[in-house]
């Protein structure tokens, strides 16, 4: 979900059904537009009510596209996992394993770790979904995803990821990997969903991670021991499987 070093200026732009190419491709994206402050005191008088009825339109078009889903499963990653490395095979085993046991698979849509698990969704017969979202630098879809929405809006994006999935697979992945995560942990923490399990998959990838939770986080009292319960961590695909879905039917 980030760039890869030294990308090059995007030649396409995707906002919604909107197309654009060449010297009407625009140079900030919509997120940014509506975030950066600017003008005078009074401009957004002029500007923000109107985007209310755009970020409404995202929710409804996410909404109706995803609202007939079966069970799914998130499977998060980072974009920059190459296609040869172990990281990849897993995203596939697991995309592959979750539609086997009868769950749609949704990820951010992009290369990467999100495109290996969506191709193991599609070589068994599985649904495969891709959420989307506008960037600064060209990603698009992976070839994998069936059923794709692009999104202009972060927030809106991540929560249709939450809405529509029983539960997260957590690959190794950035900033926009730990961005989703901790927001799951905390609605999971905050009890704003229920029966929602989370599981990071690679433990030496996220072992340094969980030992600054216990050994910083909780030592110093800004969280509890419970919260490590929050998650699980394996190197196994089945058990992520089972881990992942023991909650929900199907």
């Amino acid at each position: 979900m980030s760039s890869p070093e030294g990308a090059q200026p995007r030649k396409e732009e995707r906002t919604g059904p909107v197309v654009r190419r060449r010297d009407q491709v625009r140079s900030s994206t919509t997120d940014q537009r509506l975030l950066d402050s600017g003008g005078g005191p009074s401009e957004w008088v002029h500007t923000d009510p109107w985007r209310v009825l755009r970020i409404q339109s995202e929710f409804i078009e996410g909404f109706g596209t995803l609202a007939e889903l079966p069970p799914a499963i998130s499977v998060f990653g980072s974009a920059r996992t190459p296609a040869d490395s172990p990281e990849y095979a897993s995203g596939v085993a697991i995309g592959r394993a979750l539609a086997e046991a009868g769950f749609a698979v949704i990820t951010g849509g992009g290369p990467g770790a999100m495109e290996a698990a969506n191709k193991g969704a599609v070589e068994a017969d599985g649904t495969s979904v891709g959420l989307g979202i506008e960037l600064p630098f060209e990603q698009g879809l992976n070839p994998y995803v069936d059923i794709g929405v692009n999104f202009r809006y972060f927030f809106v994006r991540k929560t249709m990821f939450v809405k529509y999935a029983q539960g997260f697979v957590v690959l190794p992945g950035g900033l926009g990997t730990l961005d989703e995560l901790f927001e799951a942990l905390t609605l999971v923490q905050t009890r704003k969903v229920t029966q929602f399990p989370i599981v990071l998959f690679g433990t030496s990838y996220w072992s340094g991670l969980v030992d600054w939770l216990r050994d910083t986080v909780i030592a110093q009292g800004k969280a509890g021991e419970k919260d490590l319960l929050l998650f699980h961590v394996t190197d196994d695909v089945d058990e992520a499987i089972t881990l992942v879905t023991k909650e929900v039917g199907v």
